[in-house]
């Protein structure tokens, strides 16, 4: 008996000591020691909005810089719709980069409506009955000539008529988050088809993902059958890193841009070199002659604007210490990133620096507060 109270005891006093060892205290600990935020110096910049109507400014990763008018209130986009009818064709039809896509042949109607379009000044491309565009031609005409009478037919080769169209079309705006949004036609022709700067910038920002989309937008001109050589109305493209995306100008919604640019920045480590920047002008005033000049003003001023204000900044230099780790029976170990952490930001934008994982790999994670998404991550020695 007195054997067998031994050999428990001795079961009991083993397990305390596995307990013991098993336990968080003998588990490596790894302590922060860099700050959990870091704020780009400077004040936040003034930026050079528009005196009028709305306008928004998004560094995707970063976050928005800012935007001005009444940005929640709905008002006439004009051609800037044909950016989400566009991107419903290409979700319903996809096109690989450079393909030519299906078959897409005018009809007796869409050609004998031309005249009555033309004559109430409508944009347009020439076309005729019987013609055989290909959805990528079709798409060139809407995206560069801005072309009305195209939207159109797109809208009935992919739903069968134009209504039905447009209910898939305001679905997709619902399904994107396009919560002030409403179409009513599919080229923006119609002052009903409403929008925000911020519903149209959550839309640049989903649309140019779509490669074919981007190819296209990114075109100065194209070669359609009937119309020969079309050219993009976005005089901006090409200068100033603007790769897109899309202009409108009606007497009801002014002038109007959506718009995407690469902005290369210098040379540092742990942060993009290109950084894109996405903005929506809308409502600009002027003469039918000059809305859309002046929106391509203002868009290529908020364009320079960013670029002057964005900056890289070193956050951890190579070898400072982060974080330390602390282990039962050993020395404590230091940790640092094996290259500078650096990020792209502006004057005021706010990050979290966080160490994260195991002592065996630890790394150092810096995310931006303004966009959740945006993260430098660096390995830890």
């Amino acid at each position: 008996m007195l054997l067998w109270l031994a050999f428990g005891l001795l079961v009991a006093v083993v397990g305390v000591i596995v307990a013991t060892f098993a336990s968080s205290a003998w588990t490596p600990r790894v302590v922060q020691e860099v700050p959990a935020t870091y704020v780009f110096p400077g004040t936040r910049p003034t930026i050079p909005w528009p005196g009028s109507g709305q306008a928004a400014l998004d560094v995707p990763d970063l976050g928005e810089l800012g935007d001005s008018g009444p940005v929640t209130t709905p008002m006439p986009i004009a051609s800037v719709a044909k950016v989400l009818t566009a991107y419903q064709i290409l979700t319903d039809h996809p096109l690989a980069v450079g393909a030519d896509g299906p078959s897409i042949v005018v009809s007796a109607e869409d050609a004998a409506a031309y005249g009555r379009q033309l004559a109430e000044r409508q944009s347009l491309v020439l076309v005729a009955r019987g013609e055989v565009l290909s959805e990528r031609q079709a798409l060139q005409a809407l995206l560069l000539a801005s072309a009305d009478n195209v939207a159109r037919l797109l809208a009935r080769w992919d739903a069968g008529s134009v209504d039905d169209f447009l209910v898939r079309l305001n679905r997709t705006a619902v399904r994107l988050g396009m919560a002030h949004s409403a179409y009513t036609d599919p080229s923006g022709l119609d002052r009903r088809t409403v929008s925000t700067a911020l519903d149209q910038l959550l839309l640049a920002r989903v649309a140019i993902r779509n490669p074919a989309f981007a190819e296209i937008v990114s075109e100065k001109s194209a070669v359609i059958p009937v119309a020969g050589r079309i050219r993009n109305f976005n005089g901006l493209l090409g200068r100033d890193g603007v790769i897109g995306i899309k202009t409108g100008s009606t007497a009801a919604a002014g002038g109007c841009l959506m718009f995407a640019a690469d902005l290369v920045q210098g040379e540092h480590t742990q942060a993009n070199e290109r950084m894109r920047v996405y903005g929506v002008v809308l409502g600009q005033p002027g003469t039918e002659t000059t809305i859309l000049p002046h929106a391509l003003a203002a868009a290529r001023r908020l364009i320079e604007s960013t670029r002057s204000v964005l900056a890289t900044a070193t956050i951890v230099p190579v070898g400072q210490r982060v974080a330390v780790v602390h282990e039962a029976l050993h020395a404590d170990r230091t940790l640092a990133p094996r290259v500078a952490v650096g990020v792209v930001g502006w004057p005021g934008l706010r990050y979290s620096l966080r160490v994260a994982g195991p002592a065996s790999a630890a790394t150092l994670i810096v995310q931006s507060d303004a966009e959740p998404g945006y993260r430098v991550v660096s390995g830890l020695r």
